[in-house]
């Protein structure tokens, strides 16, 4: 039974009475009155209806979902609407269509944390990592760009700084994209991790002029604060896909299925493994079953761009039609290698190429937050109090949390110096990122890694674009 308002409660504080019109069942763990409103003549609230003594019904927890409770005369009733029951599957959802690997036999047991590896375990592990990435390029390109379409927005003194920095990151990415010649009519842009969905948005803004565009939103979770609304009335079409990405079939998309719009794929901050199943999603769910299905010609680039496709030459467009590709473009921000995962992960074959397995990516997965251990106290800061809800809530997954990874300053201690540790985790953050590279490129891509933007904006700050080798898009002139 509830405690007796006036009476003390568990600290032998005096508690006071619930507020009037609302539940007299006294929460202990949150040390309050539950603020539920009862119904007319109830002093307890369905939620806590089994605590009054008048009241013989018994409330029963949900089988569905234990935290809440259900009468038990109406439990079948609640069965059929309860928020927690499997909903009906989208006609896109095909079950692990592009998780990856199949052969558990492959998937290594639990490994010991590095912090417990011996010192001759660990240079050995060190010694492969650096015998690995012997050749490949460790200087990536800056392309830090920007676009018009956000110069308002950059301008605007409203904006805290880590809001700022969210849009000086979003503008590089469109002007890595208008750079690709991938921003343009006639196209559908897959958002893969969308969140709210800010980053469409600016495409949206950039192309506000521009016909028949589409958005697939894709993001498994129900998100607050979207910016969908702002859309509505415009001729863009938004669709959110509430899906996981390992089970989204892009072909199956009615709109997609319809139109066979050549898509471009794009992410900001696409968390670890992610990265692994929208790249899977792209080039192979998709890729592989829409190759061959497209009748039409080639569609013809914005007016504004200077560069226009010649399409007036039979024989050029019998050779366009040969080239299409159904996917047009890919530009990903990356993050969160510590939360890649080998069975999932694109780039195994250039692992097993460079004598590495999934023992080693296991390591250096973990190992690769150590580029961004040092500098974790300073993005601790982003956020402000003064910020507003609008800037606080698109503040980064990884700049809010950091995984229990073995990058701690405790980590090692006497073995390895921080300088040494952020080398280590820059060189597996690398030999992980182009084993997608190489995997992009084999399968017909160009593809590349630049930063677009700088560290002091944002820790993760690499950049992963491709478009088909034999695109009908030309180059970019200089």
């Amino acid at each position: 039974m509830e405690p007796e308002a006036g009476t003390a409660g568990a600290d032998g504080t005096e508690m006071a009475a619930p507020e009037p019109g609302r539940c007299a069942y006294f929460v202990a763990r949150k040390n309050r009155f539950c603020k539920m409103i009862p119904a007319p003549g109830k002093r307890f609230c369905g939620e806590h209806g089994q605590q009054e003594e008048e009241n013989d019904r018994k409330r029963i927890p949900c089988p569905l979902d234990p935290k809440h409770t259900v009468y038990e005369d109406q439990l079948q009733k609640h069965l059929k609407k309860c928020n927690s029951r499997e909903k009906p599957k989208p006609v896109y959802f095909v079950q692990d269509i592009n998780a990856g690997l199949k052969n558990v036999a492959e998937i290594p047991e639990k490994q010991v944390p590095i912090s417990s590896l011996s010192k001759e375990e660990l240079q050995n592990l060190i010694i492969k990592l650096k015998k690995a990435s012997n050749g490949l390029k460790l200087c990536l390109k800056e392309q830090i760009l920007s676009h018009q379409a956000l110069q308002e927005a950059l301008n605007d003194p409203k904006n805290g700084e880590s809001a700022f920095k969210h849009l000086k990151q979003q503008a590089s990415i469109l002007g890595n994209m208008e750079k690709l010649h991938l921003l343009g009519p006639g196209r559908c842009f897959v958002e893969f991790g969308a969140g709210r969905g800010k980053l469409s948005h600016w495409v949206d803004v950039a192309l506000q002029n521009v016909e028949n565009v589409h958005f697939l939103l894709v993001e498994r979770a129900t998100t607050r604060f979207k910016v969908d609304g702002k859309h509505k009335g415009r001729d863009s079409i938004f669709e959110r896909l509430q899906v996981d990405i390992q089970h989204l079939c892009l072909k199956k998309v009615p709109i997609l299925e319809k139109k066979k719009l050549p898509v471009v794929g794009i992410g900001k901050h696409l968390c670890g493994a992610a990265t692994d199943l929208a790249l899977r999603c792209l080039v192979e769910s998709y890729t592989t079953c829409c190759e061959g299905e497209n009748e039409e010609p080639a569609t013809k680039r914005s007016r504004t761009d200077k560069t226009e496709v010649a399409s007036n030459n039979s024989a050029d467009n019998e050779s366009n039609k040969d080239n299409w590709k159904p996917v047009a473009g890919i530009v990903i921000a990356l993050c969160c290698h510590h939360k890649c995962d080998w069975t999932h992960y694109v780039g195994r074959e250039f692992f097993k190429s460079v004598g590495l397995g999934p023992l080693e990516f296991h390591y250096f997965q973990r190992m690769s937050s150590w580029a961004t251990c040092g500098m974790r106290e300073t993005t601790a800061k982003l956020s402000t109090s003064e910020e507003s809800e609008d800037q606080t809530n698109d503040t980064e997954e990884h700049e809010q949390t950091f995984s229990g990874t073995d990058g701690g300053s405790d980590t090692l201690h006497g073995i390895l110096t921080v300088e040494e540790r952020k080398e280590i985790g820059f060189l597996c953050k690398l030999l992980i990122d182009h084993g997608r590279i190489e995997y992009l490129q084999q399968r017909g891509y160009k593809a590349a890694l630049q930063y677009y933007t700088e560290s002091t904006v944002s820790l993760e700050n690499v950049l992963l674009t491709a478009v088909p080798s034999l695109s009908l898009i030309p180059e970019p002139t200089t």
